[in-house]
């Protein structure tokens, strides 16, 4: 299988589509709060009801992530389920499907994980290898770092400074603060130093 490099979660839209031809939903590095990242492309209908009725935390394959990582079919998911969730998956055409879910790494462990549906028939072994494989090239993105030069700029972005101000508190020219603030962001896998401020904010790095 070809290698990945590190990207942007909605880049990988298209492909997660391609085999999850129902639905699925993404988050990565689930923090305490809520994830860094996430992508839903579940059909509205079946968000609203799953949101409104709140079925969340009564649902056996949300569940699963709770306690278990690698990938699992739907069908194969044993947990209890008294409200009936996943009638209410197969009442919207998400009849079959998969779950992969992959362990966060070092001190403070994120886990991501991944829904996804069908409403033919099972996934393929193949087409399960495919979407782990897709969810993995951006969970490791948990594991850049930066140099202190960038997450100096970094952190003054956050502030509110502008490059004028930056470049007199560090020394150096206002092309320089670009150049380190374009660094970072490429380092973060991010769009804009800005989204890379963030990110970086959010992992605890500034």
């Amino acid at each position: 299988m070809e290698q990945l490099k590190l990207m942007h979660l909605a880049d990988m839209k298209g492909a997660f589509a391609r085999v999850a031809t129902a639905g699925f939903y993404v988050a990565l590095r689930i923090g305490f709060y809520a994830p860094e990242d996430e992508l839903n492309a579940y059909p509205e209908d079946w968000v609203e009801h799953y949101t409104t009725r709140g079925l969340a935390l009564q649902d056996p394959l949300m569940r699963w992530t709770f306690t278990s990582h690698g990938a699992r079919r739907w069908s194969e998911i044993d947990q209890p389920d008294p409200a009936r969730v996943l009638e209410d998956y197969r009442r919207h055409k998400l009849r079959y499907g998969v779950t992969v879910c992959l362990p966060g790494r070092g001190s403070s462990p994120k886990k991501s994980f991944g829904m996804f549906a069908r409403s033919d028939r099972e996934m393929l072994d193949v087409e399960i290898e495919e979407l782990t494989h897709l969810l993995s090239a951006l969970h490791v993105s948990e594991q850049q770092t930066l140099t202190e030069s960038q997450i100096e700029v970094l952190r003054m972005l956050s502030t509110g400074m502008r490059y004028k101000q930056m470049a007199y508190e560090l020394g150096i020219s206002e092309s320089a603060v670009k150049a380190r603030l374009k660094s970072a962001a490429l380092r973060m896998n991010a769009k804009t130093a800005a989204q890379a401020a963030s990110v970086a904010a959010s992992r605890g790095m500034l």
